[in-house]
This record gives structure tokens, sequence and C-alpha cells, in this order.
């Protein structure tokens, strides 16, 4: 018998969220990290709405919230805002929160359901057959070994478990590195989200509302100095006092670092019964936020189709799907990251002014602006759908209000899949372990009846359909009624 049904390596934003999704489902797993302590201080800081949509589908959005800045517009050049509230859904807007913070929550949510979270493991070696994979780990009381049903590594942009099964990590770095730091200001800038751009290079503070701001530089005067050397306040006041004309009264950082900037990702995201997921599969610029948010989509992607397969109801090939659907994803991202970067990091004051210029034309027609909002939020992000389904299958599902008071959201919270319709909707009775019923009013701008992953994305849709076709749709993606299960 396996130690666990799932091991996850690493214990970012990424492995806790899978932890909780799969301890939520009744899968057996454990979550094994090669840092012996927690940090208290973490380099993402932007939690999007698509990502809050998430959350909340978890019950987990109202707890991270009272954390964290809200903030409803952004700037991207001067001159040119993107405003927020344009977003679709219950968060149309960005919320700034430190990384530790967001850890902590995914943490207290994975204790909860009863996960074991192993802090000094360190992978160095895992092997597989067709049944089972054994995990190689060493640690404070010596070397181990768990056996899994499956393994997920999403131990960052260093992963050992990637190494491990020799999957290429496709890219370069960035030439300019970045330096970090958390300080406070005497002066701080009157926007929420600062950020100056010239030929020298981009500062940014990003403000936690606790009167610590971050502050992120990337100074090209600095491209030669080795990134061991420590971050100095002088080095950060002159850099910011070249890029912004301020240092703002920067004060001595509680904590800096320096690191070179990637844009990777890992060619393929699984190998046989080991899974790739979060910074272990993709890696980009900073520049917009999205590592963090992309990880904890893999996460709620991977989490309910690991499940379904341990449990025995899942479909043939449900597992290859995850890399089918957040491959493009990381690409995506991969690509818009590294557009925003080029965008913002022009060489030149003539290149500079005129890519601050495009930016400026861009987001005065409404259409583009409301794209870059979703692409940004992730609120559009979709995957693709098979020939012949209804065109609303792989598009995120809208929050609803059902007849008895309930969103649609909450109904998500017990990490099953849901069929929403009218009334007269067929009975779920025979998939009650896996299939929550949720009744709404019809609406004009949705199919009649529509079946909504656990991840909130729609799975199966009909403008009309009879309940033995509903009921088909439900044996093909949740496995057999109970009366005729084993």
């Amino acid at each position: 018998m396996n130690d666990v049904d799932v091991a996850i390596v690493g214990a970012g934003p990424t492995g806790l969220a899978l932890a909780g999704e799969l301890a939520l489902a009744g899968v057996r797993c454990a979550v094994y990290e090669r840092r012996a302590e927690e940090p208290n201080l973490t380099r993402a800081f932007a939690v999007h709405a698509r990502t809050l949509e998430l959350l909340d589908a978890r019950g987990l959005a109202d707890r991270l919230l009272p954390r964290g800045l809200r903030v409803q517009s952004v700037s991207p050049a001067p001159g040119a805002s993107l405003d927020l509230g344009i977003l679709p859904g219950r968060y149309p807007q960005l919320l700034i929160v430190p990384q530790s913070g967001t850890e902590l929550l995914l943490e207290e949510r994975a204790r909860e359901l009863g996960v074991p979270i192993h802090r000094g493991a360190e992978v160095v070696g895992l092997v597989q057959d067709d049944d089972h994979v054994r995990l190689e780990l060493r640690g404070p009381a010596g070397p181990t070994t768990v056996t899994a049903a499956y393994v997920v590594g999403t131990d960052g942009a260093h992963s050992a478990v990637r190494s491990l099964i020799g999957v290429d990590f496709a890219g370069e770095q960035y030439a300019t590195h970045i330096m970090l730091a958390d300080v406070r200001l005497a002066r701080p800038p009157g926007e929420t989200l600062f950020g100056a751009t010239t030929k020298e290079g981009l500062a940014l503070f990003v403000p936690f509302g606790d009167g610590w701001f971050r502050a992120i530089a990337w100074d090209r005067s600095r491209e030669d100095v080795p990134l061991a050397e420590p971050v100095t306040v002088d080095e950060l006041r002159g850099a910011f006092r070249r890029i912004a004309g301020d240092d703002y009264g920067m004060g001595e950082p509680r904590w800096s670092t320096r690191f070179l900037s990637e844009r990777r990702q890992a060619r393929r995201y699984r190998a046989g019964r080991v899974f790739l997921a979060g910074d272990a599969a993709h890696v980009h610029s900073p520049v917009g936020g999205q590592g963090m948010n992309t990880g904890i989509g893999d996460a709620m992607n991977l989490g309910w189709k690991l499940a379904a397969t341990v449990r025995g109801w899942g479909r043939p090939g449900l597992l290859d799907t995850y890399e089918q659907e957040r491959h493009p994803v990381g690409e995506m991202v991969l690509r818009m990251t590294d557009g925003a970067y080029k965008l913002v990091m022009a060489r030149t004051r003539v290149g500079l002014e005129l890519r601050q210029q495009v930016i400026r034309l861009v987001l005065r027609v409404p259409r583009a602006r409301r794209r870059i909002a979703g692409l940004l939020s992730g609120i559009d992000i979709h995957y693709a759908r098979p020939a012949g389904a209804h065109p609303w299958v792989g598009r995120r599902m809208p929050d609803l209000t059902g007849v008895d008071g309930e969103r649609l959201y909450e109904a998500l919270r017990a990490g099953r899949f849901v069929l929403v319709g009218p009334p007269d909707r067929p009975p779920v009775a025979g998939w009650s372990d896996r299939v929550v019923a949720f009744t709404c009013a019809p609406r004009d701008e949705l199919p009649h009846t529509l079946l909504v992953r656990p991840d909130g994305y729609v799975d199966w849709a009909a403008d009309e359909a009879t309940a033995a076709e509903v009921h088909a749709a439900l044996r093909e993606r949740c496995g057999p009624e109970l009366t005729h299960r084993a």
C-alpha cells in the first residue's frame, strides 16, 4: 500500500492550494518542503480577480481580503490608467497582500483538512513504475522513502522533481536583475501603486497597507553587480533617485534580495505519474504579478482531476487534460509578461516614449481595455472546447444567485461538480457524492443547463436537454450512479 495517494513536493502557494483541494475530496496527501522554516517574507504580492473567485469557491476569499489592500486601477504608463471596475464578477479589483499572507491562509486550510506538512524534507531521488512513485527524501532525521500513487512537483523554478524526471525548462534569463526590498517611506507617493520608467530602468512601490512598501527596481546601471552582493539602502535610494527622481525618504530595509528574472516553461507538465505545477512548470517576468495566480490556477485544475482518478470515477484520459489545458495558459502568460517587460524596459528615451504612447493609445479603445483587463486578471482565461461541444464548454462560469439565495460559488465549496439549471432540471441523487444541484431562474445569456467543474469552468452545457441526456452527461463526466457502483 502506498504511504499516500499523492505526494506534493513544495509548500508554496501552489502546493498548499493543491493539498487543500485533494484533502477536501478525501484523498490522502502530504506535503514535503525542503525549507526547514517558514519564510516570513516572499516576492509575490498580487492576487488577481480570477484567483479571488477561485478562493471564494472554497470559502477563502473573505478570509484573505482583510489581510490585503484593494486596488481599483493600475497605470501601466504615465497618463494611461486601466480601471479594473470594468471586470465582471464579485472582485473587480487587485488585492495587494504579501505572498506570505496568502501562503499562511492556504496552509491554515490544508492543516484544517488534516494534511501533514513535512518541513526540512529534501527530495534527492525519484523512481516510478506503472503503479506508483517512490520518493527518496533527506531530512534532519536521516534518509526516508515515501511511496505514492502520484507525485506533484510544486518546488519552484529550480525544481528537483523536474530535474529528476528529465523535463527541459526552456527559455532564457533577462539581462537586468531585480532588486526587491521592504521599506518604510517618509514621503510616500500619492498613487496607490507608484511606478516610474525611464531608459535607466523601472522603479515601483507597492504598499502593504501597514506602513511598509515593497520597493522594486530594475536598474540598468547595476546590471554587472554580482547576484550574491547584498542590496544596500544607498543602492536602492540611488536607483529610485535616478529612475523616479526621488527616494521618497526610504528607510533601512527589513528585508531585501537581488535576483535575475527568467522566462522559462517546462516542455511537459506530466511524465507518467509525476506532474509539475506553479513555478516548477513556468517562470516569467514579475511584471503583471502573474506567477502565484497562475500556480493557484494550476492547482485548482489538477486537484479535482487527481481526486477523481484516485477515487476511481475519473474518465479515461482525464489526467492528460491537465497539460492540455494549463500548458497553453502558461504559454500565454509568458507571452503577456514578456511583452509587458519589453514595453516598459526600452533602452532609449525615444523607444520608451514611443512604447508609452502605444500603451496610452491602446487603452483608449474600450474593447482593448476590457481584453487587457480580462487577461491580466485571469477572468478571460478559458480552455479549448472539444469539437462539437457547446460554446460555453471550457469557459469561466460566472457567479449566480439561486432561487434559495445561495450563490453558485458557495455551492462550489464542497469541491464537487455543480449541475446548474431551472427548477425543472433533472435530479442528481445518483451522483450526490460528486455533484451538487443548483437551481436558478432561466437567464437569456446562459444555456438552459450547465455542468460546472469543481474549478469553476463549464464542463458540459445544453440549450435543451432531456433528463436522459443530462444523466448521460453526468455518467460520462462524473462516473456511474451510486446504485451502480461496487
